[in-house]
Parts: C-alpha cells; sequence; structure tokens
C-alpha cells in the first residue's frame, strides 16, 4: 500500500525532462512510482488535475535560525506560504553558534533545512531594527579553523560556507572574507556562497577569486556592483564566470533586487542558475515575501515555467551537493510541491520600489514532506 497517490496533475520535472500529466505514488518517505494508473491503493488519494506537481520546492538562501538571531524566520510559517519543503540557511550560524541552530531549530522542524556556514564565527549576530554590524569587517571573527572543525562535526547538515562581502559588512577589508572563506571551503572541499553588495570590493575583484562550484547570491543587485552595464548587458566577466562554472543565485532579500538587472540578465539568455528568497525578518512582509513570490515574477518576466521549476529544484539541488533532491525520480526523498497559476493582474515590487504588474501568480495548493501532506 501507498502512503500518498496524488493523480492527474501536471509533471513539471527538469530532472527528468518531464512535463506531462500522469499519476504519482509516495511509500516510505520516497517517491514509489510514477505514470498512468499506478496500480494499487493508498492511504489517501489527492486529484492534482489541472495543478503543477514539482519536486518539492528548495530555496538555498534563507535565514531561518529563528529565536537565535533577530534576522531570522520561522522555516515553516514561510513553507506554509510558499510550498518550501527545503531551506538552506544562508550563513545565520558561525562556528560559535552552528550546535544551537541545530539542536534547538533544525532537528525539532519537520522540514528539512541544511545550512551554509559563516566564515565569521558568530555567524550574522549584529543585524537589528535600524542597525547592522557586519559580521565580516572584523578579522577576529574571521576564524578558518573553527569554521572547518564545526563543518566537519556537522556534515550531514553543511553544505559551503558562506561570507558576505560589501562596503556596509566587510568594511574596509576587500575579498580578505572572501579569501578566507575559500581556504576552508578547499579543505572542506565545498563551495562558497558569497554576497555581493555594493562597492568595496568590486564584481570583477569577487568573480576572479570564484572557483567552479562557488555560488554568488544577489546576482539581480543593482548598481553599484550590477552584473549588467548601462544597457543592461551581461558584463564580460560575468560571462566568463559563468563559463568557468559559477553559479548565480537570484537571493531577492531586502535590498537585492532590481527589475531592471533582471529584464537585461534574462534578454540577454542569461537567466540566473537558482531562483531564491533570502527570506527574513525585513524581506519577509515585501519585497521579497518568499521563493513562490520570486518564482512568480520571474515567470511574470518571460522565463518559461519549466526553467523557473529547474531553478528552485534540480538546479538548486546540485547547487548545495544534494543530488538526490530536486526529484521525482522513484527513490527520491518524497518531497513535492503542487502549484496552481492564478492569473489577473498582480503588482510585484523589487527593491527599488519599481513596480512589475503581471498576469500570473503561483498560488500553494499542496505541500507533501516524506511522502505525506504537510502540514
Amino acid at each position: 500500500m501507498y502512503d500518498t497517490i496524488l493523480t492527474g496533475g501536471r509533471i513539471v520535472d527538469p530532472s527528468q525532462d518531464l512535463d506531462t500529466a500522469t499519476d504519482i505514488a509516495f511509500a516510505d518517505g520516497k517517491v514509489a512510482a510514477l505514470g498512468a494508473d499506478i496500480d494499487g491503493t493508498a492511504k489517501q488519494t489527492i486529484d492534482a488535475s489541472g495543478k503543477i506537481v514539482s519536486p518539492g520546492l528548495i530555496d538555498i538562501h534563507a535565514h531561518v535560525n529563528w529565536g537565535a538571531t533577530y534576522l531570522s524566520v520561522e522555516a515553516e510559517t514561510v513553507a506554509k506560504n510558499s510550498g518550501t519543503t527545503t531551506f538552506v540557511d544562508a550563513g545565520s550560524a558561525g562556528a560559535g553558534t552552528f550546535h544551537g541552530f541545530r539542536k534547538h531549530v533544525i532537528e525539532p522542524s519537520p522540514l528539512r533545512i541544511v545550512a551554509f556556514l559563516n566564515i565569521s564565527h558568530p555567524g550574522m549576530f549584529g543585524y537589528g531594527p535600524g542597525f547592522m554590524v557586519g559580521e565580516s569587517a572584523d578579522l577576529k571573527f574571521l576564524h578558518t579553523g573553527a569554521c572547518v572543525d564545526v563543518a566537519r562535526q556537522h556534515g550531514d547538515l553543511i553544505c559551503g560556507v558562506k561570507v558576505r562581502l560589501g562596503g556596509n559588512v566587510s568594511g574596509t577589508l576587500g575579498t580578505i572574507p572572501l579569501d578566507l572563506a575559500i581556504d576552508a571551503a578547499e579543505e572542506l572541499n565545498l563551495p562558497v556562497m558569497v554576497h555581493i553588495g555594493p562597492t568595496p570590493p568590486r564584481r570583477q575583484d569577487i568573480l576572479e577569486r570564484l572557483r567552479p562550484g562557488d555560488i554568488l547570491t544577489h546576482c539581480c543587485r543593482m548598481f553599484p556592483n550590477a552584473l549588467v552595464d548601462r544597457e543592461r548587458n551581461i558584463r564580460a566577466e560575468v560571462e566568463d564566470a559563468r563559463k568557468r562554472g559559477i553559479i548565480f543565485d537570484v537571493g531577492h532579500g531586502r535590498g537585492s533586487f532590481d527589475f531592471n538587472v533582471a529584464r537585461g540578465m534574462i534578454d540577454s539568455g542569461f537567466v540566473p542558475d537558482v531562483i531564491s528568497s533570502d527570506v527574513h525578518i525585513v524581506s519577509i512582509n515585501g519585497p521579497a515575501f518568499d521563493v513562490l513570490v520570486t518564482m512568480s515574477k520571474f515567470l511574470c518576466l518571460g522565463v518559461p515555467l519549466s526553467e523557473v521549476i529547474r531553478a528552485v529544484t534540480v538546479n538548486a539541488a546540485h547547487a548545495i551537493g544534494r543530488p538526490e533532491l530536486g526529484s521525482l525520480r522513484p527513490g527520491s526523498p518524497g518531497d513535492a510541491t503542487v502549484l496552481s497559476i492564478e492569473t489577473g493582474a498582480f503588482d510585484y515590487y523589487d527593491s527599488l520600489g519599481q513596480v512589475l504588474t503581471g498576469e500570473q501568480k503561483f498560488a500553494v495548493e499542496h505541500i507533501l514532506v516524506g511522502g505525506t501532506p504537510w502540514p
């Protein structure tokens, strides 16, 4: 007997180049069968006709160390509205604070949470109402040895090393925090996720240091350090970085998304590899909201449905080194998101207050975690 069968839904699974109406069954926490007229009974059957069934959505840039940092939000609350089944915390915790994050947030959560470990020992400790203390601005905090030790202790959960760069978070240190993060990541054989903020340092100095598989987040940020020029063409150093295997992630957030930059990237055929929200306490009520709203923006900007789904499933899974996720192949973890697309006139905002009135919006119908509906 199966635990759950979804019938008649439009399965959109880019990991299998699959876009077809069929049935899917889940058992023992995994995808058990995929195809028309699945033979067998289930504890529950859900009619997904007219809906989109995708692998469980993965948000690779979120802040969910709730209760331990002012910045973070509660994963379960966000998931109910966004359909996210895997959250990747982007450096809320560092080596000195990760143990508590694991015990008090990750382990009790019904959802999957993995994390980038901040190269800064305390993590993002100084983000509060009306102020921000850059955790990358003081060399005393940047402890590669502690980062490596804690990442090894929690290797089942740590998927990379996070570093934030920009005049407001790394001060006058330039690329030194990135160099230290890369040192730790090389020792761990993991990627670096680097936050690109306003200069300094400049994008060229960041991109030239990154290795294949490293992730540049906030790739749709505005001037200065935008990845497009004033004519909205992709800059040469950005094209070169993609050819070298650098991964470009949206990381919308409160202050890192410009519709003009996103349009320029899309018009140049340079669609971001991964779509993520950077959801936190000052972006959860707009302009980012969550990964589903960010997906809706890219759908309204003209990115095809299959490519939007790809960016939050198989691409996201590979970016964090979890290839078993982001797929509905039989044997994969039984996470799925059932979506509808509403039509109408919907206003979307970027970080500069610009408005895009779109005709489509994703909505969550069902979430399956480990093969059973949640919540």
